[in-house]
């Protein structure tokens, strides 16, 4: 191990039952990360958010539980743009794609996998029909961060721009939430809502990028784990959300693969 992780993900020898408790036993015994922070500042966030990680020979797991004191969710449709609301998110980095996953309190997904686009040439492993820039439902993108002037059409990430591809689906993805409260009920006060998720290794092929799978001891991969919050004040919604993650980024923008956490896996 080359570098020191941000967090080391242990292998268990048994499989997980995804149903969004994270209370069970076998996540009990897990090493929950830091507290999350402030994406831009890496300042103290205003609720608490952690995460928790395991592997074993046929997937990955991973489980968020999110201190909210208004459980609240509205979007039911796959493909919804989840971050509009409190979301827990995802991200997997494959060096030349990456995978973004984003999941809200009543467990409705949002999936995006990117592309590099010096990447994607003619006869490259992404030239394959899941990948076909002519779909109506592909596009370019140039990353969170403002693009004016001269980023207006690549951004300010030094590779520029990728194609995004947002009718992809993780083959085998399962997902789960659990609410510790009553979701979209401000009554009463809530603890907060847990995730959990699981991810065959198989299904990380073109995100291993010639990487063992499941990994070797040792392997690190990058991962953003973060959670974005709608917070209303005075019947005004706070712009931007605020975003808290594992590693805080300087600035405004998840998608920044070269800033995201250092996930270790170890037997």
């Amino acid at each position: 191990m080359d570098t020191i992780p941000d967090y080391t993900a242990k292998k268990i020898s048994s499989s997980i039952v995804i149903n969004g408790d994270v209370k069970k036993e076998v996540w009990q015994n897990a090493q929950w990360s830091r507290r999350f922070v402030d994406l831009v500042t890496a300042g103290t966030a205003l609720y608490n958010t952690r995460s928790a990680i395991l592997w074993n020979d046929t997937h990955l797991y991973l489980a968020f539980y999110a201190e909210e004191r208004f459980v609240e969710a509205k979007l039911t449709k796959r493909g919804d743009i989840i971050f509009l609301e409190n979301d827990l998110e995802l991200f997997i980095d494959g060096g030349d794609c990456y995978y973004e996953l984003e999941v809200n309190a009543l467990n409705t997904v949002y999936e995006v996998f990117f592309i590099w686009k010096d990447a994607y040439t003619k006869g490259s492993k992404f030239d394959i029909p899941v990948f076909d820039v002519h779909q109506s439902d592909a596009y370019t993108f140039g990353g969170n961060d403002d693009r004016a002037d001269a980023s207006f059409w690549k951004g300010t990430h030094p590779r520029g721009i990728r194609w995004a591809f947002p009718n992809y689906e993780m083959p085998g993805l399962q997902s789960a939430v659990k609410i510790d409260g009553t979701i979209n009920d401000n009554s009463d006060i809530d603890e907060g809502w847990s995730l959990e998720i699981a991810i065959p290794w198989k299904s990380l092929e073109l995100l291993a990028n010639g990487r063992s799978l499941p990994p070797e001891n040792g392997d690190v991969w990058n991962m953003f784990l973060g959670r974005f919050e709608k917070l209303v004040q005075s019947g005004i919604e706070v712009q931007p959300h605020p975003a808290t993650a594992l590693n805080s980024h300087g600035i405004y923008d998840a998608h920044l693969p070269d800033k995201w956490s250092k996930i270790a896996f170890v037997e």
